[in-house]
Protein backbone atom coordinates (compact mmCIF):
# COMPACT_ATOMS: atom_id res chain seq x y z
CA UNK A 1 0.00 0.00 0.00
CA UNK A 2 1.55 3.62 -1.01
CA UNK A 3 3.05 5.31 2.34
CA UNK A 4 2.23 2.20 4.60
CA UNK A 5 5.31 0.96 6.58
CA UNK A 6 5.97 -2.14 4.15
CA UNK A 7 6.39 0.32 1.28
CA UNK A 8 9.05 2.56 3.39
CA UNK A 9 10.70 -1.12 4.22
CA UNK A 10 10.72 -2.29 0.56
CA UNK A 11 12.56 1.15 -0.25
CA UNK A 12 14.62 0.90 2.45
CA UNK A 13 16.24 -2.50 1.98
CA UNK A 14 16.35 -3.35 -1.22
CA UNK A 15 12.52 -4.33 -2.62
CA UNK A 16 10.74 -2.76 -5.35
CA UNK A 17 11.39 0.98 -5.03
CA UNK A 18 14.73 0.86 -3.21
CA UNK A 19 16.34 4.16 -3.21
CA UNK A 20 19.26 4.22 -5.49
CA UNK A 21 22.06 5.02 -2.98
CA UNK A 22 20.44 3.03 -0.56
CA UNK A 23 23.87 0.91 1.19
CA UNK A 24 24.48 -2.80 -0.52
CA UNK A 25 23.27 -5.34 2.07
CA UNK A 26 25.53 -7.37 3.66
CA UNK A 27 24.27 -11.23 3.44
CA UNK A 28 25.39 -14.30 5.58
CA UNK A 29 25.27 -17.77 5.12
CA UNK A 30 25.97 -20.96 7.10
CA UNK A 31 27.44 -24.41 6.28
CA UNK A 32 29.17 -27.22 6.84
CA UNK A 33 32.40 -28.83 5.83
CA UNK A 34 35.10 -31.45 6.78
CA UNK A 35 39.08 -31.34 6.70
CA UNK A 36 40.87 -33.72 4.73
CA UNK A 37 44.19 -32.62 5.10
CA UNK A 38 46.22 -32.04 8.62
CA UNK A 39 47.76 -28.92 6.99
CA UNK A 40 44.32 -27.23 6.60
CA UNK A 41 42.39 -28.42 3.49
CA UNK A 42 38.88 -28.17 4.03
CA UNK A 43 36.07 -29.59 2.04
CA UNK A 44 32.37 -27.88 1.54
CA UNK A 45 29.97 -27.21 -1.49
CA UNK A 46 30.42 -24.52 -3.88
CA UNK A 47 26.93 -22.81 -3.04
CA UNK A 48 28.62 -22.57 0.54
CA UNK A 49 31.68 -20.77 -0.04
CA UNK A 50 32.27 -20.28 -3.72
CA UNK A 51 30.67 -16.22 -3.99
CA UNK A 52 31.67 -15.59 -0.68
CA UNK A 53 33.82 -12.74 -0.29
CA UNK A 54 34.71 -13.81 3.57
CA UNK A 55 34.88 -17.16 4.80
CA UNK A 56 35.13 -18.05 8.24
CA UNK A 57 35.29 -21.28 10.10
CA UNK A 58 34.03 -22.49 13.43
CA UNK A 59 36.11 -25.50 14.50
CA UNK A 60 34.17 -27.71 17.21
CA UNK A 61 36.97 -26.55 20.03
CA UNK A 62 35.49 -23.19 19.19
CA UNK A 63 38.52 -21.89 17.51
CA UNK A 64 37.66 -19.63 14.57
CA UNK A 65 39.87 -19.18 11.54
CA UNK A 66 39.63 -17.27 8.01
CA UNK A 67 39.84 -19.00 5.23
CA UNK A 68 40.62 -19.07 1.56
CA UNK A 69 39.03 -20.29 -1.48
CA UNK A 70 41.42 -22.68 -3.05
CA UNK A 71 39.33 -23.81 -5.70
CA UNK A 72 35.92 -23.88 -6.20
CA UNK A 73 33.65 -26.27 -9.11
CA UNK A 74 29.91 -25.49 -10.20
CA UNK A 75 29.30 -28.78 -11.88
CA UNK A 76 29.96 -31.00 -9.21
CA UNK A 77 28.98 -28.30 -6.43
CA UNK A 78 32.06 -28.85 -4.50
CA UNK A 79 34.63 -26.56 -3.05
CA UNK A 80 38.36 -26.44 -1.26
CA UNK A 81 39.15 -23.89 1.19
CA UNK A 82 42.77 -23.78 2.89
CA UNK A 83 42.83 -22.63 6.89
CA UNK A 84 46.21 -21.95 8.50
CA UNK A 85 46.68 -23.47 12.06
CA UNK A 86 49.33 -22.91 14.31
CA UNK A 87 48.88 -26.97 14.74
CA UNK A 88 48.00 -30.17 12.51
CA UNK A 89 44.68 -30.24 12.27
CA UNK A 90 42.01 -33.61 12.91
CA UNK A 91 41.21 -35.26 9.66
CA UNK A 92 38.86 -37.13 8.21
CA UNK A 93 39.76 -40.02 5.35
CA UNK A 94 37.94 -41.05 2.40
CA UNK A 95 36.06 -44.04 1.90
CA UNK A 96 34.44 -46.40 -1.18
CA UNK A 97 31.12 -44.96 -1.87
CA UNK A 98 31.12 -47.54 -4.81
CA UNK A 99 31.25 -50.64 -2.14
CA UNK A 100 28.29 -48.71 -0.25
CA UNK A 101 24.85 -50.50 -0.78
CA UNK A 102 21.32 -49.87 -0.43
CA UNK A 103 20.37 -50.66 3.41
CA UNK A 104 24.04 -49.80 4.47
CA UNK A 105 24.18 -47.13 7.99
CA UNK A 106 24.88 -43.79 7.42
CA UNK A 107 26.27 -41.12 9.93
CA UNK A 108 25.50 -37.34 8.78
CA UNK A 109 27.34 -34.52 10.24
CA UNK A 110 27.01 -30.61 10.16
CA UNK A 111 25.76 -27.45 11.27
CA UNK A 112 21.70 -27.64 10.76
CA UNK A 113 20.21 -24.16 11.30
CA UNK A 114 23.66 -22.70 12.91
CA UNK A 115 22.84 -24.87 15.95
CA UNK A 116 26.39 -26.50 15.44
CA UNK A 117 28.04 -29.37 15.44
CA UNK A 118 25.12 -32.38 14.89
CA UNK A 119 25.55 -36.04 13.85
CA UNK A 120 22.46 -38.09 12.31
CA UNK A 121 21.73 -41.22 11.69
CA UNK A 122 20.23 -43.32 8.84
CA UNK A 123 20.90 -45.48 5.57
CA UNK A 124 21.40 -45.51 2.08
CA UNK A 125 17.60 -45.82 0.52
CA UNK A 126 19.30 -45.67 -2.80
CA UNK A 127 22.18 -44.71 -5.06
CA UNK A 128 22.89 -43.20 -8.56
CA UNK A 129 20.47 -40.24 -8.03
CA UNK A 130 19.53 -37.56 -10.53
CA UNK A 131 18.35 -34.92 -9.36
CA UNK A 132 19.01 -32.50 -11.95
CA UNK A 133 21.73 -30.76 -9.94
CA UNK A 134 24.03 -30.83 -12.93
CA UNK A 135 25.98 -32.71 -16.00
CA UNK A 136 27.43 -34.92 -13.28
CA UNK A 137 24.46 -36.19 -10.77
CA UNK A 138 25.50 -39.64 -9.32
CA UNK A 139 23.74 -38.92 -5.50
CA UNK A 140 23.47 -41.31 -2.95
CA UNK A 141 19.73 -40.90 -1.14
CA UNK A 142 20.34 -40.93 2.30
CA UNK A 143 17.32 -41.36 4.65
CA UNK A 144 19.33 -39.67 7.77
CA UNK A 145 18.04 -36.40 8.59
CA UNK A 146 19.33 -33.66 6.80
CA UNK A 147 18.61 -29.74 6.80
CA UNK A 148 19.75 -26.19 5.63
CA UNK A 149 22.98 -25.90 6.86
CA UNK A 150 24.17 -29.61 6.58
CA UNK A 151 24.83 -28.94 3.46
CA UNK A 152 28.96 -29.21 2.98
CA UNK A 153 29.15 -31.50 5.80
CA UNK A 154 30.38 -35.46 5.66
CA UNK A 155 28.61 -38.74 5.27
CA UNK A 156 30.32 -41.04 7.01
CA UNK A 157 29.94 -45.25 7.21
CA UNK A 158 30.44 -47.32 10.44
CA UNK A 159 34.22 -47.15 9.96
CA UNK A 160 34.45 -43.60 10.03
CA UNK A 161 35.24 -42.73 6.75
CA UNK A 162 33.92 -40.16 4.81
CA UNK A 163 31.27 -42.11 1.82
CA UNK A 164 29.56 -38.82 0.77
CA UNK A 165 29.00 -35.25 0.56
CA UNK A 166 25.83 -33.71 2.09
CA UNK A 167 24.55 -31.06 -0.09
CA UNK A 168 20.67 -31.58 -0.84
CA UNK A 169 17.55 -32.09 0.06
CA UNK A 170 14.01 -32.65 -1.05
CA UNK A 171 11.35 -31.15 0.62
CA UNK A 172 8.03 -29.91 0.37
CA UNK A 173 8.02 -28.01 3.91
CA UNK A 174 11.92 -26.58 3.73
CA UNK A 175 12.51 -29.40 6.56
CA UNK A 176 14.28 -32.96 6.55
CA UNK A 177 11.19 -35.07 5.36
CA UNK A 178 13.88 -38.11 5.44
CA UNK A 179 15.15 -37.77 1.44
CA UNK A 180 18.66 -35.78 1.10
CA UNK A 181 21.48 -36.19 -0.87
CA UNK A 182 25.34 -36.58 -0.91
CA UNK A 183 27.67 -36.50 -3.29
CA UNK A 184 29.41 -40.12 -3.36
CA UNK A 185 33.16 -39.97 -2.08
CA UNK A 186 34.27 -41.63 -5.68
CA UNK A 187 33.11 -38.72 -7.22
CA UNK A 188 34.17 -35.99 -4.50
CA UNK A 189 37.21 -36.99 -3.82
CA UNK A 190 38.89 -36.65 -7.57
CA UNK A 191 37.25 -33.28 -7.69
CA UNK A 192 38.64 -31.66 -4.77
CA UNK A 193 42.19 -33.49 -5.79
CA UNK A 194 42.49 -31.36 -8.68
CA UNK A 195 40.91 -28.21 -6.99
CA UNK A 196 44.37 -28.94 -4.84
CA UNK A 197 46.21 -29.31 -7.35
CA UNK A 198 45.06 -27.04 -10.36
CA UNK A 199 42.44 -24.65 -8.38
CA UNK A 200 39.73 -26.05 -11.40
CA UNK A 201 38.78 -28.89 -12.67
CA UNK A 202 39.75 -30.15 -15.85
CA UNK A 203 37.21 -32.35 -17.78
CA UNK A 204 37.58 -34.48 -21.19
CA UNK A 205 35.34 -33.45 -24.05
CA UNK A 206 34.50 -35.73 -27.08
CA UNK A 207 31.79 -33.44 -28.28
CA UNK A 208 28.85 -35.71 -28.81
CA UNK A 209 25.24 -35.98 -27.64
CA UNK A 210 24.06 -38.44 -25.84
CA UNK A 211 20.53 -39.91 -24.91
CA UNK A 212 19.36 -43.58 -23.28
CA UNK A 213 19.11 -46.43 -25.11
CA UNK A 214 15.96 -46.92 -24.85
CA UNK A 215 13.95 -50.86 -25.89
CA UNK A 216 12.62 -49.54 -29.11
CA UNK A 217 15.74 -47.91 -30.49
CA UNK A 218 17.83 -50.86 -29.86
CA UNK A 219 15.96 -53.02 -31.35
CA UNK A 220 16.00 -50.92 -34.46
CA UNK A 221 19.61 -50.82 -34.47
CA UNK A 222 19.59 -54.10 -34.19
CA UNK A 223 20.66 -54.47 -30.98
CA UNK A 224 18.87 -56.35 -27.50
CA UNK A 225 16.22 -54.64 -26.38
CA UNK A 226 17.97 -55.18 -23.10
CA UNK A 227 21.13 -53.90 -24.13
CA UNK A 228 23.02 -51.24 -21.96
CA UNK A 229 24.91 -48.15 -22.93
CA UNK A 230 24.77 -44.31 -24.24
CA UNK A 231 23.29 -43.76 -27.79
CA UNK A 232 25.43 -41.27 -29.98
CA UNK A 233 22.26 -38.88 -31.01
CA UNK A 234 24.80 -36.13 -32.71
CA UNK A 235 28.49 -35.85 -33.61
CA UNK A 236 29.62 -32.63 -33.63
CA UNK A 237 31.87 -31.51 -36.28
CA UNK A 238 35.64 -30.80 -36.07
CA UNK A 239 35.47 -32.76 -32.67
CA UNK A 240 37.18 -34.83 -31.27
CA UNK A 241 34.68 -38.23 -31.81
CA UNK A 242 34.25 -36.69 -35.28
CA UNK A 243 37.92 -36.75 -36.03
CA UNK A 244 37.61 -40.45 -33.97
CA UNK A 245 35.60 -41.71 -36.24
CA UNK A 246 32.74 -41.88 -33.74
CA UNK A 247 28.87 -41.87 -36.11
CA UNK A 248 25.81 -40.85 -34.50
CA UNK A 249 23.41 -44.32 -33.94
CA UNK A 250 26.52 -45.61 -32.18
CA UNK A 251 26.12 -47.13 -28.23
CA UNK A 252 29.35 -46.54 -26.28
CA UNK A 253 29.26 -49.70 -23.75
CA UNK A 254 32.63 -48.75 -22.34
CA UNK A 255 35.12 -45.81 -21.69
CA UNK A 256 38.19 -46.75 -20.76
CA UNK A 257 37.89 -50.34 -20.01
CA UNK A 258 34.82 -49.31 -17.84
CA UNK A 259 31.26 -50.45 -18.35
CA UNK A 260 28.93 -47.70 -18.75
CA UNK A 261 25.03 -48.19 -18.96
CA UNK A 262 23.34 -45.15 -19.62
CA UNK A 263 24.37 -41.63 -20.57
CA UNK A 264 25.42 -40.01 -17.30
CA UNK A 265 28.28 -42.98 -16.69
CA UNK A 266 29.40 -42.67 -19.76
CA UNK A 267 29.73 -38.67 -19.37
CA UNK A 268 31.24 -39.46 -16.11
CA UNK A 269 33.82 -41.63 -17.57
CA UNK A 270 34.71 -39.21 -20.38
CA UNK A 271 35.13 -35.99 -17.77
CA UNK A 272 36.85 -37.98 -15.12
CA UNK A 273 39.64 -39.08 -17.98
CA UNK A 274 40.83 -35.85 -18.89
CA UNK A 275 41.17 -35.07 -15.04
CA UNK A 276 43.63 -37.91 -14.58
CA UNK A 277 45.79 -36.01 -17.04
CA UNK A 278 45.29 -38.67 -19.92
CA UNK A 279 45.47 -37.39 -23.96
CA UNK A 280 42.86 -39.81 -25.03
CA UNK A 281 40.01 -41.99 -24.09
CA UNK A 282 39.46 -45.58 -25.54
CA UNK A 283 36.07 -45.93 -26.27
CA UNK A 284 34.24 -49.71 -27.00
CA UNK A 285 30.78 -49.03 -29.19
CA UNK A 286 28.53 -51.04 -30.51
CA UNK A 287 27.76 -50.46 -34.28
CA UNK A 288 24.52 -52.29 -35.58
CA UNK A 289 25.88 -54.94 -33.76
CA UNK A 290 29.24 -55.25 -34.46
CA UNK A 291 31.53 -54.11 -31.62
CA UNK A 292 35.19 -52.26 -32.33
CA UNK A 293 37.30 -49.46 -30.37
CA UNK A 294 37.31 -45.89 -31.21
CA UNK A 295 40.39 -44.00 -29.93
CA UNK A 296 39.69 -39.75 -29.34
CA UNK A 297 41.75 -37.52 -28.16
CA UNK A 298 41.22 -35.18 -25.25
CA UNK A 299 41.27 -31.59 -25.88
CA UNK A 300 43.35 -29.68 -23.04
CA UNK A 301 41.84 -27.06 -20.98
CA UNK A 302 37.95 -28.64 -21.03
CA UNK A 303 36.07 -28.19 -17.92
Amino acid sequence: MPGSLLEEFLRRFGGPGARPDAAPRRAIAQGSGFVVDPAGYIVTNNHVAGDATDISVTFPDGRQLGARLVGRDEKTDLALLKVESDRPLPAVRWGDSDAVEVGDWVLAVGNPFGLGGTVTAGIVSARGRDIQAGPYDDFLQLDAPINQGNSGGPAFDMRGAVIGVNTAIYSPNGGSVGIGFAIPSAVARPVVEELRARGRVERGWIGVAVQPLVPEIALGLGLQATQDGALVAQVEPGGPAAIGGLRQGDVVVEVGGEKVGNPEQAARAIAGARARHAASVLLLVDRHGAERFVALRLPQGAS
